[in-house]
């Protein structure tokens, strides 16, 4: 392909070459990264050159080597076909103060220039004034500010100055099944426009993701064994027709005693588009944004079955959602619309799975009685 500078009407965005914890932001110093990768990949040349000398040296001098001109046919709707059409919408993002920094992925939502990508990605923006710089799949830098984040959703939005992005298509994450093929793209490790594929493994994972700070979220997950790792955070998910179904936000580790693995063990989460959209309308339009709650707090140290209120003074909201409901400390929620709760987690999880509005059932425990209430959730202020 012609590089885009000695053609006007190729578009800026086009590239001149041929196309649990969180997936946290990539620390990165960037001369020992490239030092470690410009080793390997020496060691890895030398081993290639070292057998390719051995093998020239066996060859009979009148061996004649047979070549092909076979041309592979990708098609639209294959793994590459869509690569290619998703690839230049996906952003690497790095955000520095001063020495320290990090870097994760997003993706256009418009043509002006907005992104979405993970609160803990930017986080440092919005509380240290880090600065956020874009990268292109076509390789120019673009310095964003950032439009509003959602922390309970592990959701941003940040713009760079551009018209005529190219916009990702959202699908929906409510239609997708369960052994759907899935594409995640994105910079793990800070190596952009890497591409990985694999199925939906399940739907409706409780996931409580925070990259270890106090600002924690709480996300019904999408799960995935497409490879995500750290610096994906933020990076599309998208089925097999190129629409957005997912946002790659955290991942599974096996932890110290299983090796101490850090990167993908096939255990992916991704926040489901239909929530992200909601959320990231909101940033756009007010610069902010809320999510339902039934008006409790929850006791995260209860160790029995299901979602305890405390016991105490204030657990229960007055004339909240729940107070109205008959709901009262000391009680354990044990279902909501249905679905079982084994902890406070699953039920913060549930609740904000829903829309400010929306009606839900629950399912209480107060005693050796067991009741069912139907409650309207709120706008958490």
């Amino acid at each position: 392909m012609t590089p885009s500078q000695n053609n006007p009407d190729t578009p800026w965005w086009v590239s001149n070459y041929p196309a649990v914890t969180t997936a946290e932001v990539k620390k990165t110093n960037t001369r020992t990264v490239g030092f470690g990768i410009a080793i390997a990949m020496a060691l890895i040349a030398g081993v290639v050159g070292s057998i390719v000398g051995r093998t020239s040296a066996n060859l009979d001098s009148k061996t004649n080597l047979v070549t092909t001109k076979s041309v592979i046919e990708r098609k639209p709707d294959s793994v590459a076909g869509i690569a290619a059409r998703v690839s230049p919408s996906v952003v690497s993002i790095e955000v520095r103060n001063g020495n320290s920094g990090g870097t994760g992925s997003g993706f256009f939502l418009d043509s002006s220039g907005h992104i979405l990508t993970n609160n803990h990605v930017i986080s440092a923006a919005a509380t240290n004034g880090a600065d956020i710089t874009v990268k292109l799949a076509n390789g120019k830098n673009y310095g964003a500010k950032l439009i509003g984040r959602d922390v309970a959703y592990d959701l941003a939005v940040i713009k760079i100055a551009v018209t005529d992005a190219p916009a990702l298509q959202l699908g929906n994450s409510d239609e997708i099944q369960v052994g759907d093929g899935v594409i995640a793209i994105g910079s793990p490790l800070g190596l952009t426009g890497t591409v990985t594929t694999g199925i939906i493994s399940a739907k409706n994972r409780p996931v409580t993701s925070g990259g270890g700070t106090s600002e924690s979220s709480f996300i019904n997950a999408l799960q995935t064994d497409a490879a995500i790792n750290p610096g994906n955070s933020g990076g599309p998910l998208v089925d097999l027709t190129g629409a957005v179904i997912g946002i790659n936000s955290a991942i599974a580790t096996t932890g110290s005693s299983f090796g101490g693995q850090s990167g993908s063990i096939g255990l992916g989460f991704a926040i489901p588009i239909n929530q992200a959209k909601k959320t990231a309308d909101q940033l756009i339009k007010f610069g902010s944004s809320t999510y339902p709650i039934m008006g409790v707090s929850l006791d995260t140290r209860f160790a029995g079955t299901g979602a305890k209120i405390p016991n105490t003074p204030g657990s229960v909201s007055p004339d909240g959602p729940a107070d109205r409901a008959g709901i009262a400390p000391g009680d354990v929620i044990v279902e909501i619309d249905g679905k079982s709760i084994a902890s406070a987690d699953e039920a913060i999880v549930s609740v904000r799975s829903h829309s400010v509005g929306d009606v839900v059932k629950v399912k209480y425990q107060r005693g050796n009685i067991t009741k069912e209430v139907t409650l309207k959730l709120v706008a958490a202020k």
